[in-house]
């Protein structure tokens, strides 16, 4: 299971060991998640200087990318893939307190160490920046460091609305605000348009839903049932959704269809 509880202290696991590429990506400016990532506001002589200190790591489905209390000698933007973040109570309890999709910007300047695990649940990609070279570069760089910023702000306003999610909406709300989420991050990815059929490689199985939910398997699974029932939702293969009609779903999540959704 890609969500296995990390070894105690006593007996501490062996470093993760990514498969390191030079060739996964040629050019700053043919990267997919250019336009979002940490980099977009940067002119071409700060990408010539992004492009000296930056290189690729590659890990696979279930593979740690980094422990918490471990030190991080890198940041990272996902290229492509998806990772969990999850953070461990004393007593082995484990939550998943988020998710990492392309675009989004793994570890902090500033600190050498991350307070979650950090999980691949696909094949993942990241472009990585030694964090010491990053922070002297966000210095005399200020396009990157306005762009973290604003990422930054956009992280903790979803994470006020997942708290929403978390404490006030119903089980089918739950799971048709997370649908939504993934589909808007693919379509922006994607800069495709959300509208009309959209369909959604859903990254995490039911348990994993489930987890991140706070919601047993079985009611996840009632309640896809019920939304596939209805014709809000086709089930394809390896987790492949299909949503016929994207505003159908967007009403299910229980949001203000005038005021906004979740990011």
């Amino acid at each position: 299971m890609p969500f296995d509880r990390r070894p105690s202290k006593a007996v501490s696991p062996p470093a993760p060991v990514p498969k390191l590429s030079k060739n996964v990506e040629v050019e700053c400016s043919g990267c997919p998640i250019r336009h979002r990532a940490v980099c977009a506001r940067c002119d071409a002589d700060e990408l010539a200087r992004l492009e000296e200190i930056k290189y690729y790591r590659t890990y696979e489905a279930g593979q740690p990318i980094a422990w918490a209390g471990d030190e991080m000698g890198f940041v990272a933007s996902v290229v492509r893939g998806v990772a969990t973040i999850s953070q461990t109570m004393a007593d082995g309890r484990k939550q998943m307190v988020g998710l990492l999709l392309p675009s989004d910007f793994l570890g902090r300047p500033g600190r050498a160490s991350t307070p979650y695990d950090v999980t691949a649940v696909s094949d993942v990609t990241l472009c990585c920046f030694r964090r010491r070279p990053f922070e002297g570069l966000m210095a005399a760089t200020p396009h990157v460091a306005e762009r973290l910023l604003d990422m930054s702000l956009d992280e903790l306003d979803a994470a006020r609305e997942w708290m929403l999610v978390l404490g006030r909406k119903t089980a089918r709300e739950k799971i048709a605000s997370l649908l939504t989420i993934v589909a808007r991050r693919e379509a922006t990815v994607g800069l495709g348009a959300m509208t009309g059929r959209i369909n959604i490689d859903l990254p995490l199985t039911r348990e994993a839903m489930a987890d991140y939910l706070g919601l047993t398997l079985e009611t996840v699974s009632r309640q896809i049932s019920a939304l596939k029932a209805e014709g809000v939702l086709e089930l394809g293969p390896q987790r492949r959704i299909s949503v016929p009609d994207i505003r159908r779903l967007m009403a299910e999540t229980g949001d203000d269809m005038d005021g906004g959704l979740i990011a």
